[in-house]
């Protein structure tokens, strides 16, 4: 089956943030991200939670590392907004995401956040939510 050359992915802070350090079993995401094996999409809004809480979490220094590097690559994708959804009622940080995956038309929203189980048992917008066990059998599955 011939498919397209990138999977394209919205990622949740958390999922960002537990793949940051090369020690962390997730670091294969980050690795990803910067050696362009996926597209990633992002707004601003979710470029300033990704500071906030890497800087909160790591270090401001981290921070501005990853955001640099992130808006570096040609595989970043910066996405404007026009639909506010509002579907997670429960955090509703979490639409930031969901409104990015959908104007971005990708692939997958990649989250372990169990909020986003509510994108499930809805008929629109049409989201593809996984977890990162998930994402990664289908990039094992994608580049094999």
């Amino acid at each position: 089956m011939k498919h397209k050359e990138h999977l394209s992915i919205v990622l949740d802070t958390n999922v960002l943030l537990v793949s940051i350090s090369e020690y962390s079993k997730y670091h294969w995401i980050y690795r990803c991200i910067t050696e362009k094996r996926i597209d990633l999409y992002i707004s601003n809004e979710i470029l300033s939670e990704y500071e906030e809480i890497i800087g909160a979490k790591l270090s401001p220094e981290t921070a501005v590392g990853v955001i640099r590097t992130l808006m570096e690559l040609e595989n970043v994708h910066p996405t404007i907004i026009y639909f506010k959804f509002n579907l997670i009622v429960n955090d509703p940080d979490d639409n930031k995401f969901v409104d990015c995956a959908f104007s971005s038309n990708c692939d997958y929203l990649v989250s372990n956040d169990k909020h986003f189980d509510l994108l499930k048992t809805i008929d629109f917008p049409q989201l593809n939510v996984i977890n990162l066990d998930k994402f990664r059998e289908i990039m094992e599955e994608y580049f094999n």
